[in-house]
């Protein structure tokens, strides 16, 4: 073990001279919780090809694990729902499922969580447990409350915050049913992704509180919404900026897998698009097809003579929508009861016609019946989402 206290300060001047860390009792919460204690027993690094290298603090030198510790990098700490790095005996293939989030999303979250002295804080999503210490650190830790569905997760999450110096602990469940009983929260935080915000937790979050959460199912369209509980029991508020997180296991989408020609093969309209499929990677784009198309996938596939085939694929409404290209444009081939391509290029189209607005101009309000989003002073732009 090294002593990290100048690696925690370089930490925290990189951030503020990044703009995500602007206030001073911040500021010594980074200083002060070591990063390290919270990726035992290790992560892993990317080794090209789809794979994963193991990385354990057992084995590697300290200063080479420092200097991986405060990285501002996002650090993937399980993989496949179990596998830690002490258990895998070299570089092997995996789907991430638990992360140290970089540094800098951490701060930026948190600070725009605007959390005061007294407040009382619900995060759903404890991970390693570094969010959780930073905020036990500026708020006392009998003020946080931290939810996370993974049993070994949580267990490793206790023990790194237990060596930090704190007696909180973390509670394992559905942070997405049910709660812990210490409503109503100031604030709720989620560090992982849900495609909509739970009513769960806007009733347990007092009128003034602040729900803050990663707001999306496609991974390259996900953005931060910042609503605020009102007497009422609704909550409105606007997105602030696009991240990503993993998605919260019980809203992960399941991925349409098989045979997508055969699920295509029937269409009942073709026409030229209007909109071509292939900025559907921009984060804003992205956003807005999942508004307009909220329980939609996208996949991407080629066809047999090496072009590249976009497919719309709603199993909950039978709807599909592929986009072939040909030459210079693309042919829409849709097929089922609603035209998804049609709605997503309503969208798209309207967008760009009031001057491609950015995602802070995307507001929304929840209420236990429905997600309503707009985009100021568009009528067209305009969707509602019923919660079923």
């Amino acid at each position: 073990m090294i002593d990290t206290a100048p690696q925690r300060q370089a930490l925290a001047d990189r951030l503020e001279a990044a703009g995500a860390l602007r206030t001073p009792a911040w500021r010594k919460a980074v200083e002060a919780i070591p990063r390290e204690l919270f990726l035992n027993p290790g992560v892993f690094l990317p080794a090209g090809n789809g794979l994963w290298r193991p990385m354990t603090a057992a084995d590697t030198d300290p200063a080479e694990w420092a200097r991986t510790a405060y990285a501002d990098e996002s650090l993937v700490t399980q993989l496949d729902n179990q596998l830690t790095a002490d258990q895998a005996p070299g570089p092997l293939p995996g789907i991430p499922t638990s992360s140290s989030t970089a540094p800098q999303l951490v701060l930026e979250m948190i600070e725009e969580l605007e959390a005061e002295d007294g407040h009382r804080v619900l995060e759903i999503g404890t991970g390693t447990g570094y969010s959780t210490a930073l905020m036990c650190h500026r708020l006392g830790e009998d003020n946080v409350t931290t939810i996370e569905v993974d049993a070994g997760v949580a267990a490793r999450a206790d023990a790194a915050l237990e060596s930090a110096g704190f007696s909180t602990w973390t509670v394992t469940g559905d942070g997405l049913l049910g709660l812990p009983r210490r409503a109503p929260y100031d604030r709720v935080i989620a560090t992982c992704g849900v495609r909509r915000i739970p009513y769960t937790w806007v009733r347990q979050t007092r009128p003034g509180g602040v729900i803050l959460a990663t707001v999306g199912s496609l991974v390259t369209g996900t953005g931060l919404a910042k609503v605020t509980v009102r007497e009422d029991g609704t909550a409105e508020g606007r997105f602030v900026a696009h991240t990503n997180f993993m998605q919260a296991r019980s809203q992960a989408v399941t991925p349409v897998a098989g045979d997508l020609s055969s699920r295509v093969a029937y269409p009942d309209t073709e026409r030229r698009a209007l909109v071509p499929p292939t900025d559907l990677d921009e984060p804003m784009q992205a956003l807005l097809v999942q508004l307009a198309a909220p329980t939609a996938q996208v996949l991407r596939a080629r066809a047999s003579d090496g072009g590249t085939l976009v497919y719309l694929f709603d199993p909950d409404r039978e709807s599909f929508a592929e986009l072939v290209q040909n030459g210079g444009e693309w042919l829409v081939r849709q097929g089922g009861p609603v035209s998804l391509w049609d709605d997503v290029e309503h969208a798209l189209l309207g967008w760009a016609g009031i001057g491609q607005p950015g995602i802070t101009e995307v507001r929304l309000r929840v209420t236990e019946r429905a997600h309503t989003y707009w985009i100021d002073n568009s009528p067209a732009l305009r969707w509602e989402h019923p919660l079923c």
